[in-house]
């Protein structure tokens, strides 16, 4: 609709007359919202208070100059009206609203779908964490963001692969292997001797001070002592306790991911960025040397990011260019080098967008590895975006909390699920009064994947557990799910009492009717938006405003005991809000309940 009216709007220009030289019609830009007041009609554009310099007349006179010229459809198109300085208000056809809504039902679970990125493909990388340790709450909010912006651009068309960047290769882990081999040897030798860390903790004294302290290394450490005995003392180096630490977290951090519903098609391991001749991370620090672009300095390789652009400002010296390490003196890349030959590999796989999805605290950082991609690859590195997300704090009675752990000293996804999924069982069998209740599903990773797409990603997230955890409708993602089930349960009840058969849509003519049709019809442009935008938030809010149209709408519009053909109509509706709330709940990734 808004395309054919935009390109209505276009020609109409066209046919004005004395438009000024040089004036091209076709490149104006016509731009539609939704008007929040409904008696301004059902799109608006100010186009015309746009076109007032350039055209060198008033807003007013261009718009209605517009409207006596544009031709609709009007089986689409009721009205074109003038408002106010110079606002197009449009107004829908009934029948379009009515053929709209035979869409949705017709389309069904494939209803938002649009083809505008069809032939083009997108690499997504999200999660990427360490395998040196569970999920966390940060990593959680990641891999949800960097799941459902997959989902949003798979529904714009975008063939999307999802990639899991496995950091296995530098100090980290060698810090994991060592943390696993001193506990090892304390499993087969309780009397081995010990040292205290700095926060209290007794450890091993082999120990290293940056180990990893979690009770997970311990448990890696059983495991091989009970399959190994002691024969892993002889070896040389921590080569086999990383591997078995890396191994045992992965598992764990699928498991986790499985649970809440994220997933991957593809997995790339940063040691292979140190392997081949010449490997990737050499590669590119010897094609930025020829650039001129490497200076060696106190041992260090260092990128000379000043003459790309890279500045700093301080009181004493102001603005001043500033170069990165890349490789320190004892040899050892910096994070940024294999970033930029990861990032190229991801562009000679040939993919149109290349998203990674980064918390805030590569702030400082990414720019680089894009100005070290772009001095590589050209324009190519124009085809990067980066979703930059803030950190989550746990809020419980308007306080930040700490939840309790056997991990470490972090909380990690499955804890918060746990909590939260306890918690509502526990509601669940309150109200059951003694009976258990009609189900248990672990409802943790709805709560908590909603929860996490509820702010944008570049606002800070307060994760309230109180609200968390209310068992009704306060809780806005059981808002969500309650509508959908509440329509199934509708349905059902239709059913038995014999309402069916082929729908009139054009009864549907009540004000509660109309206002949730034409939302419903907004759906596929919602979802282009957010996928656009690479933003779910806006689909999480939007999908709410669904619910309470429907609600109001069930409200006000009978069902059940109405005259067989507007039962009919109405339940027709009540199964396009289904779809719909259903396919949001999918992109989304959530499960959508006939019952609650």
């Amino acid at each position: 609709m808004e395309d054919s009216l935009a390109a209505a709007v276009r020609a109409a220009l066209a046919g004005l007359p004395d438009l000024p030289d040089g004036f091209d019609p076709a490149a104006v830009d016509v731009e539609f919202q939704t008007p929040n007041d409904p008696s301004h009609g059902d799109l608006a554009t100010n186009v015309a208070l746009q076109l007032a310099r350039p055209l060198r007349r008033s807003p007013r006179a261009i718009a209605e100059a517009l409207a006596a010229g544009i031709e609709t459809d009007p089986a689409r198109v009721a009205a074109v009206e003038v408002a106010g300085p110079g606002f197009l208000n449009i107004r829908f056809a009934d029948a379009h609203l009515a053929a709209g809504l035979a869409d949705v039902l017709a389309q069904g679970d494939r209803y938002g779908r649009t083809d505008g990125h069809a032939d083009e493909t997108a690499i997504v990388e999200y999660v990427s964490a360490n395998p040196t340790g569970p999920l966390t709450v940060g990593h959680g909010r990641n891999a949800v963001l960097g799941d459902t912006i997959a989902n949003l651009l798979e529904w714009i068309g975008y063939d999307v692969t999802r990639e899991y960047y496995f950091n296995d290769a530098g100090r980290q882990m060698r810090m994991l292997g060592q943390s696993v081999r001193a506990r090892y040897q304390e499993a087969l030798d309780p009397d081995t001797p010990t040292k205290t860390l700095e926060d209290g903790l007794v450890v091993p004294e082999s120990f290293p001070e940056d180990g990893y302290r979690g009770d997970y290394i311990a448990d890696i450490a059983r495991g091989l002592a009970d399959q190994h005995g002691d024969a892993l003392l002889a070896e040389a180096d921590e080569a086999r306790f990383t591997d078995a630490g890396k191994t045992a977290i992965l598992a764990e951090i699928e498991d986790t991911l499985a649970r809440l519903g994220v997933h991957h098609n593809t997995q790339f391991n940063e040691r292979t960025l140190y392997q081949g001749d010449p490997a990737p991370v050499w590669d590119a620090v010897d094609r930025l040397r020829q650039r001129g672009l490497i200076e060696d300095q106190d041992g260090a390789i260092w990128f000379k990011t000043s003459e790309l652009g890279k500045t700093v400002t301080t009181k004493e010296e102001g603005e001043q260019g500033q170069d990165v390490v890349l490789v320190k003196s004892s040899g050892e890349p910096t994070y940024r080098l294999p970033d930029i030959a990861y990032h190229l590999d991801k562009l000679a796989r040939g993919f149109d967008l290349v998203l990674d999805v980064f918390g805030a605290d590569h702030i400082a950082t990414y720019p680089d590895v894009v100005r070290g991609v772009r001095a590589l690859a050209g324009d190519a590195a124009d085809r990067i975006e980066v979703v930059v997300y803030q950190f989550v704090t746990l809020v419980r009675a308007g306080e930040p909390v700490k939840m309790s752990t056997r991990k470490a000293t972090y909380v990690t996804m499955d804890d918060l699920m746990d909590e939260v999924n306890a918690v509502l069982v526990e509601k669940a069998r309150e109200a059951a009064e003694g009976a258990e209740p009609e189900t248990t599903a672990d409802a943790g990773p709805d709560v908590v994947r909603f929860f996490f797409l509820m702010r944008a990603a570049g606002t800070h997230l307060e994760f309230d557990l109180d609200l968390a955890t209310q068992a009704s409708d306060k809780n806005p993602v059981f808002y969500l799910q309650y509508a959908h089930a509440r329509i199934a349960s509708i349905e059902r009840k239709a059913d038995e009492a014999g309402v069916g058969g082929e729908p009139d849509l054009d009864l549907l003519t009540h004000e509660s009717e109309q206002a949730l049709t034409k939302l419903l019809l907004q759906f596929p442009d919602e979802v282009a938006q957010a996928a656009e935008a690479r933003a779910p938030h806006r689909l999480a809010t939007w999908l709410r405003e669904v619910a309470t149209a429907f609600n109001a709408f069930y409200r006000d519009c009978r069902i059940v005991g109405e005259a067989d053909d507007l039962a009919a109509a109405r339940l027709a509706l009540a199964r396009a809000a289904r779809t719909v709330l259903g396919n949001g709940l999918a992109i989304l990734g959530l499960s959508a309940p006939d019952r609650m």
